[in-house]
């Protein structure tokens, strides 16, 4: 059965209700950036309600941050502050995720109508200038596919540290690493732990790395499990892992997909990655000479693992706003 799914109307706060009891001595930094204003609302697209999140003035550009799996869009919460004073920013929990509701079936196409009916009706695409994607991870699939499949409506698509390498490396490295929830039955609900602190400790990052910020893991930890009859539990959708693939099909195509993808892409990825590597610019690079197309930016962030927005926050919130602000000057 479905959890409770909220009904409210957008609200201005700000996102220190949501540190303070996941966080007990928050960096200056942090508190700063949880301190800025933002929306919170939910609405529904396709049936299903889905959570989001509002920074700035909506009548600077868009842009929409898509978040990865299992994941929600709190990962943003301390990152979309810093972009805030020059851009129209919204961050949403996918459905099956987070706070938003769940759907009885997930798919791609599920998912990018998400995206058009988030940017719809949170305004995004009143804006003369369409917004741009910023994506991370599995967020990347989506965010290449809604590009490529109604172009005219985005500016631009950054993608975050997205699984990216040869089919010959994929295969390899699929032998090593498992995706999340690999071999979990879909239809088992998801457990119910006696206390928080059991079931802070069974949250883990896949790939699997050491945190830079360990306050920050702190924090999505706490806003990935919800308070049930009799203890804690995650909040995804168990049947979220139907929907699992491994590397032999689609994942092995997604650089072909981003080089086929129209308009203006950079990539931004950690230099300590498991999934996107040294040789993951190379291989974009000769596909994009094989297409003749223009190279696509890939920027790494050093000493940055996958989870980039855990490990390097003001690297990666500097270098969104570089690129952003590179493109609004062309």
């Amino acid at each position: 059965m479905a959890p409770q799914k909220d009904q409210f109307s957008p609200e201005q706060y700000n996102g220190l209700g949501d540190l303070e009891p996941a966080v007990a001595s928050p960096l200056a930094w942090l508190h700063k950036a949880m301190s800025v204003s933002r929306e919170q609302g939910s609405i529904k697209v396709n049936g299903c309600n889905i959570r989001y999140y509002r920074w700035g003035n909506p009548d600077k550009p868009g842009v929409v941050m898509l978040h990865g799996f299992l994941s929600n869009a709190r990962c943003f919460a301390f990152i979309a502050p810093y972009l805030a004073n020059d851009y129209h920013v919204i961050a949403y929990d996918m459905s099956g995720m987070g706070d938003s509701g769940w759907r009885t079936e997930y798919n791609n196409s599920n998912r990018v109508q998400e995206l058009l009916g988030v940017c719809e009706q949170t305004g995004l695409f009143d804006n003369a200038r369409q917004p741009t994607i910023i994506a991370h991870s599995y967020g990347g699939r989506i965010g290449t596919a809604a590009v490529q499949s109604h172009p005219q409506q985005f500016s631009g698509l950054i993608i975050c540290d997205l699984l990216i390498m040869r089919p010959s490396i994929i295969e390899a490295f699929a032998d090593k690493v498992s995706p999340p929830g690999s071999g979990r039955n879909p239809d088992r609900p998801n457990r119910i732990y006696p206390s928080y602190e059991e079931a802070k400790k069974r949250f883990v990052l896949s790939p699997p790395q050491s945190v830079e910020h360990p306050p920050l893991l702190d924090f999505m930890a706490y806003h990935s499990l919800k308070e049930v009859d009799g203890g804690w539990q995650w909040k995804f959708d168990p049947t979220l892992f139907k929907s699992i693939t491994h590397a032999e099909s689609p994942w092995a195509k997604t650089a072909d997909e981003l080089i086929a993808v129209p308009g203006r892409k950079a990539v931004i990825y950690g230099l300590q990655s498991l999934l996107f590597i040294r040789d993951s610019v190379d291989y974009l690079n000769e596909l994009a000479a094989e297409h003749k197309t223009p190279r696509i930016p890939c920027i790494g962030i050093p000493d940055a693992h996958h989870h980039l927005m855990l490990d390097q926050p003001i690297a990666f919130a500097s270098t969104l706003k570089s690129v952003l602000s590179l493109w609004a000057n062309e």
